[in-house]
């Protein structure tokens, strides 16, 4: 084998998993087509999920000046995201080429073999391994690894030549994206619908705009195209009557609002994440904040698995997370689209959706689907409610003083005692290689009044949690199912499992 693990795709995505790889031990090679990364950021901020991600990594430090927003959007209709608790639209202005930047370094940092200038041109899959043929440098070369993961864009190479169905809805609308030097543009950064179609404008800094133009009529293609400034510029005119000719677009590319998704997130040993996996109308940083989510998932599983002490199948826990929120991802924003860039015949939903966003229980419901903070995974064994939910970020008192989110940055599996005894720490002591136990009081307990323990995952996510009754059973089940076979069972107390409790 020449590695683990291959990625590949050097976008945020691919870097994500390659920095999560490395934290679970296993080797990464990422590839990708490009001498060197884009300039071209399409993407300008994240989603408060995705802030959470980056911050359970100690990564949010690296973003200079990063501001959140209160206030977002659905469709271009805007509503105040306060209405939930420690919610907020997401982190914005941030360049993608500014998040490819801060997760590079972070995945370089940790060992992540990076190599660009590397073109995918086969795969075979042969059941033992996965063998990847690229071309670099007038030369073809065969790298063999454990899996591949193809976090490779919209156009995947890994997802067509490892023969995945990719069902969805063709293209619609045809946009054009650009940042523009030299005009003097009025500010439109929720869209402006006219006669000719929609158009959007916001301030990049003192002499940039990024403009966005969906032109009723205008040819599309499920593919982006090749676009110059000058047809940009013709169509803006067109559109608004605004002649932005005398400027210069520092860079101009075309998207369009075709949404598909594959079957599966997993096939034998390649798997696809990101846009790979999912294709859709751009729409409040929504794309890359879930294919970082899609990283964070994967990460830590594919890791165990690869180093041996976590069973395959349980690679299959990610298709049945994550395929259910692309699947939603995919919905929201055809819905958007649909606010967004069709023509007055849909100005009649328009008004219902600004009369039904005046209510307090539709701006949570929609505020949880576009921030991603109404992500819960099917929740076993246990019972308890927080169970399949994200661990809430919040002050706890130990002898070092920490928060909860602090205590995720080493990627590690979490046991959280809030409690007196110790059978807990001793029940998990098997699996200490893969869990990390901390005994601690709350500083701050809002919503979590009733918890006495957690089993939190590597990415975040509530595996056990306990009220006042502290079943070590559904704990031990928990454990086996999520951590795998403990390195040394003695080392714990002789607790039975039920298998179908651990599966």
């Amino acid at each position: 084998m020449d590695t683990d693990v291959i990625v590949v795709g050097a976008g945020p995505t691919g870097l994500m998993l390659a920095g999560e790889l490395r934290l679970a031990g296993a080797r990464v090679i990422v590839l990708d087509q490009l001498s060197e990364p884009t300039r071209q950021s399409r993407g300008l901020g994240f989603t408060a999920r995705a802030v959470e991600t980056f911050d359970q990594r100690g990564l949010l430090a690296d973003f200079e000046g990063l501001e959140t927003s209160p206030v977002g959007h659905f469709g271009g209709i805007l509503f105040d995201y306060t209405v939930l608790d420690d919610c907020h639209f997401g982190a914005r202005g941030v360049p993608q080429s500014e998040t490819e930047a801060v997760l590079g370094q972070w995945a370089n940092g940790l060992g992540a073999d990076i190599r660009r200038g590397w073109k995918v041109r086969g795969l075979v899959d042969d059941g033992a391994a996965v063998t990847v043929t690229t071309w670099s440098d007038g030369r073809e070369t065969a790298l063999r690894a454990d899996y591949v993961v193809g976090c490779d864009g919209g156009q995947s190479a890994v997802r067509k030549l490892a023969g995945f169905e990719f069902p969805g809805t063709p293209a619609t609308r045809a946009m054009y994206l650009a940042d523009i030097v030299g005009c003097d543009i009025r500010p439109r950064p929720f869209g402006e619908r006219l006669p000719g179609g929609m158009v959007m404008a916001m301030a990049l800094g003192p002499t940039v705009d990024r403009v966005v133009v969906c032109e009723l009529g205008a040819p599309v293609a499920e593919r982006g195209i090749e676009v110059s400034f000058t047809e940009l510029a013709a169509s803006w005119e067109r559109i608004t009557g605004e002649s932005i000719a005398h400027g210069r677009a520092e860079w101009a590319s075309s998207f369009s609002d075709a949404t598909r998704q594959v079957t599966e997130y997993r096939r034998g040993r390649v798997l696809l994440a990101g846009d790979a996996a999912h294709i859709h109308l751009p729409a409040g940083g929504q794309g890359l904040s879930t294919g970082v989510q899609d990283a964070a998932n994967l990460g830590w599983k594919l890791g165990a698995v690869v180093r041996g002490v976590a069973e395959p199948d349980l690679l299959d826990t990610y298709h049945d997370e994550r395929h259910p929120v692309g699947a939603r991802l995919l919905d929201n924003t055809r819905v958007q689209g649909m606010l967004y860039i069709t023509g007055a015949e849909a100005d009649p939903v328009r008004e219902l959706f600004t009369e039904l966003i005046g209510y307090d229980e539709v701006k949570r419901h929609l505020a949880g689907t576009v921030s991603g903070l109404d992500i819960t995974y099917p929740s076993a064994p246990g019972s308890h409610p927080l169970t399949g939910s994200r661990l809430p970020p919040r002050r706890l008192r130990t002898a070092m003083g920490t928060t909860t989110t602090e205590l995720l940055h080493p990627a590690r599996g979490l046991l959280l005692d809030l409690g007196t005894e110790d059978l807990l720490g001793k029940v998990a002591a098997p699996w200490r290689d893969r869990v990390r136990f901390v005994g601690a009081e709350w500083a701050e307990r809002a919503g979590l009044d009733d918890v006495t323990a957690l089993l939190v995952r590597p990415d975040g996510y509530i595996a056990w949690a306990a009220g006042a009754d502290r079943d070590a059973t559904t704990l031990t089940a928990a454990l086996y199912r999520w951590f795998g076979t403990p390195t040394d069972p003695l080392a714990g107390p002789d607790i039975a499992v039920d298998p179908e409790l651990a599966q």
